[in-house]
């Protein structure tokens, strides 16, 4: 995917996003605005690597966000922004809320209706905006049971689906997890507790997100 000179990277989404960034601290390229996950690993290598671009990349992911939380903050939180790209991670949550406490749950056509619109609304903001989809993902261990399953594969194909309803990249976060699994067998490793990454896991992101979005186009 190319960028351009002066371009802003947005990443959006919910913890695994955040990653405990200070979010009274919006702006700026260290660890108290990007977190310490996928997000400030990722803009770290696209710093180094396109420093002639003078890049301004943005973490705006809030923990615990579902995808209609992610939607009520969309206005400010995104398209007053005005970035160039936008990557979107979000879904794990509508799921494991909704484990924990029924009311809580996200249905899958509800996540699928305030998503499409999500993007439909952020293309029509955004004219030219390029988008970025990542793949919700757990692993079956932690907080993860089989009663996950198979909304939470469900919740991922609907994203699939999306991307290639609006013609966006595709992440494939749980493919990459999946297939690290034969490299450490462990899944505590990757994602101590079925949902958030180690910093291996955060890295295993970062090496996903650049080959799927950089190798795009």
């Amino acid at each position: 995917m190319l960028l351009n000179k002066n371009d802003v990277i947005l990443f959006q989404g919910d913890s695994i996003t955040d990653a405990g960034r200070n979010r009274e601290k919006l702006q700026g390229h260290d660890y108290e605005a990007l977190g310490r996950g996928y997000a400030l690993y990722t803009a770290s290598l696209l710093l180094a690597r396109r420093a002639d671009l003078n890049l301004t990349i943005t973490n705006r992911g809030i923990s615990g966000n579902k995808v209609w939380q992610l939607a009520e903050r969309w206005q400010g939180d995104c398209l007053q922004l005005k970035p160039a790209l936008v990557s979107i991670l979000i879904g794990v949550n509508d799921t494991w809320h909704g484990q924990k406490n029924p009311a809580d749950l996200v249905t899958l056509e509800r996540y699928e209706k305030v998503y499409r619109q999500l993007l439909k609304d952020t293309q029509a903001g955004l004219p030219g905006v390029k988008l970025v989809l990542c793949e919700p993902f757990v692993l079956r261990c932690g907080a993860v049971t089989d009663k996950w399953f198979p909304e939470i594969d469900q919740r991922r194909a609907i994203v699939k689906q999306l991307a290639g309803d609006f013609g966006t990249v595709f992440v494939p976060f749980q493919a990459a997890f999946d297939q690290a699994l034969s490299l450490q067998p462990r899944k505590e490793y990757w994602l101590p507790d079925g949902v958030h990454p180690s910093i291996a896991g955060h890295a295993l992101m970062t090496e996903t997100w650049l080959k799927s979005v950089m190798d795009n186009g």
